[in-house]
């Protein structure tokens, strides 16, 4: 496949439709790459890796733990993909992001594949995400609290702008800027390892 005939897939703001390239066909019946079978879009790995925001070596690893499989190869023996792999490749990619790892991705296909019905394999595909689901809530709730603090931490150390220049950093644990009953935030006591204007506890 020369230069002139690298397939490209269109953006989403291309209006035309994209063109195949005259040295790639599948046969359906007889396998990629023999025959006259109808044209599809197909298109090279780098536009596959371009597309989805991975590294054609990460694509070339998915295909190495038979997450992956080409469509086709041109004439030329280049590695041809249809659409399915771009959903593919996002897939994986959104596992990742909740924190599955490409072993146990594996193992989702695996299961999937040799469940003796439909049903039975999305059932368990069903109980992963319903799994991952309880998790991605979990951390919601983590980063909201941390949210929080930041808030009040930032909140609070505004009014350092206000302190005695000549003050020296060990007097914050007493500071006498802020009401006695407000604690400082954990995120800022931390700091000085004390807590507000209450007494520091001597170690044992």
């Amino acid at each position: 496949m020369t230069m002139a005939q690298r397939h490209h897939l269109p953006l989403a703001q291309d209006s035309g439709t994209a063109v195949t390239p005259p040295d790639v066909r599948t046969d359906l019946s007889g396998g990629p790459g023999e025959g006259g079978g109808d044209d599809e879009r197909l298109f090279q790995v780098g536009d596959l890796a371009k597309a989805t925001g991975k590294t054609v070596r990460a694509i070339h690893h998915y295909e190495e733990l038979g997450l992956l499989t080409p469509h086709a190869r041109s004439k030329g023996r280049y590695r041809l993909y249809d659409e399915g792999a771009l959903t593919r490749v996002r897939w994986i990619g959104k596992l990742c992001d909740l924190g599955l790892s490409l072993g146990q991705i594996q193992q989702i296909v695996s299961h999937w594949k040799s469940s003796s019905s439909a049903p039975e394999g999305m059932a368990h595909v069903r109980t992963v995400y319903q799994q991952k689901l309880e998790e991605t809530r979990a951390q919601i709730a983590h980063l909201s609290a941390l949210e929080r603090e930041l808030e009040a931490s930032l909140a609070y150390l505004d009014t350092c702008e206000t302190c005695d220049p000549g003050r020296i950093v060990v007097s914050c644990s007493r500071c006498n800027h802020h009401d006695a009953a407000d604690a400082q935030p954990d995120l800022v006591a931390g700091i000085h390892g004390g807590n507000g204007r209450r007494p520091l506890i001597s170690p044992r």
